[in-house]
């Protein structure tokens, strides 16, 4: 919607095909349903991609201040919530409201729902074969997404229009998305489902302080989300149970007393917590009979090692997709293709949890209208 409401603002004749019956559903069951439209810190430092600089040129030539002003000039009200987080107050309902009113604006023709049965070009266009007639165009946009929520409708058609084009796929993933126990972790902690803590979270360089969430299957929470977007299903992650406190310094003052650790725990982590994770240690003793430095190193670097993630179905992105070495920077372009452009989720760029993933989705979009 953003690529052809400016698009058709620019006085291009524009149509928009989709297969689905409802417009923005994406948008509409996102951030609790009140849209976290972008995040005013949105740089290339928050974007994974094989070519990180990929994304710099879109960035910049549609800001999340851009976007911004377009909310207000809708007279959208909003609010930070952390970390540069912009919801709208009221509804996600909003924003699919203003991007279909600049698609009016730029008297965009729409074909919803439409199924797109084949694409074909000759060398002067392209002809797209609809389930509601042929469409001829000079220019064809892909803005597919990937393929995260399935029962919304996503598929692997923008990827496999791709290859029909000579354009490589980076293998898609889910991302953002929880991660799942092993069966013997799951007999530690499944019962913790619902109970949440601060904690930092590490794979590799990527750290993360946010919260995690126990779930019946696994973890989730921000932090978790995020880490998952660096975790290769083969190495362990890192989890600090206590971030920016000295376990050591304190367990050592502690030493004397008679109480045990799970309970001592319990002073700075919920009880449940404190419990699982100390019985799950062999650590639900006396802390005198604990060697309390391998305890506290043991907190602030708990290891653990998912059996998987729980899916598309689960995630919030895919990350992965057409390959950006075949794309060019500024217009979004296929290099190999004259008029065929690729946009958002359907690129290897991911954005992290907070808002970047939809700030690239409008900068994309606007990039690819300024050439179509």
């Amino acid at each position: 919607m953003m690529c052809a409401a400016q698009a058709g603002q620019r006085g291009r004749r524009v149509a928009l095909v989709d297969h689905v019956a409802t417009i923005g559903e994406k948008i509409r069951i996102s951030g609790g349903g009140r849209c976290n439209f972008t995040n005013v810190n949105a740089s290339p430092a928050q974007y994974l991609s094989r070519d990180p600089d990929f994304c710099r040129d879109a960035l910049a030539r549609f800001t999340p201040a851009d976007f911004v002003s377009m909310v207000e000039r809708h007279r959208i009200p909003y609010h930070e919530k952390k970390l540069g987080q912009l919801f709208c107050d009221r509804s996600a309902a909003d924003i699919i409201g203003m991007l279909k009113d600049e698609c009016e604006r730029g008297r965009v023709t729409w074909r919803v729902p439409c199924a797109v049965e084949g694409v074909r070009h000759d060398g002067s266009g392209f002809e797209v074969a609809t389930s509601q007639g042929a469409i001829r165009a000079m220019s064809l946009v892909l803005a597919t997404g990937g393929l995260t929520a399935p029962k919304i409708g996503a598929t692997p058609f923008g990827y496999r229009l791709a290859e029909q084009f000579g354009l490589a796929v980076t293998p898609p993933r889910p991302g953002l998305v929880p991660l799942a126990w092993k069966p013997e972790d799951l007999a530690h902690y499944g019962g913790l489902s619902g109970v949440s803590v601060e904690v930092e979270v590490a794979c590799g360089q990527a750290r993360f302080r946010e919260n995690l969430l126990f779930t019946h299957r696994g973890l989730s929470g921000p932090a978790i989300l995020q880490v998952s977007l660096y975790w290769d299903g083969k190495v362990p992650i890192a989890i600090d149970l206590l971030p920016g406190f000295d376990v050591a310094r304190w367990l050592s003052v502690r030493a004397s007393g008679n109480g045990r650790l799970d309970n001592l725990l319990a002073e700075r982590l919920p009880r449940r917590v404190a419990q699982a994770w100390c019985a799950a240690h062999d650590l639900a003793r006396p802390l005198r009979e604990v060697d309390a430095a391998a305890a506290a190193s043991a907190l602030k670097s708990w290891r653990v090692l998912p059996s998987g993630t729980l899916g598309y179905n689960k995630a919030e992105v895919t990350t992965g997709g057409v390959d950006t070495g075949g794309l060019s920077p500024h217009s979004m372009a296929a290099r190999a293709t004259s008029g065929l452009y690729f946009i958002g989720e359907a690129v290897d760029v991911t954005g992290w949890l907070g808002g970047y993933n939809f700030q690239w989705a409008w900068s994309s979009g606007y990039a690819a209208a300024q050439f179509v």
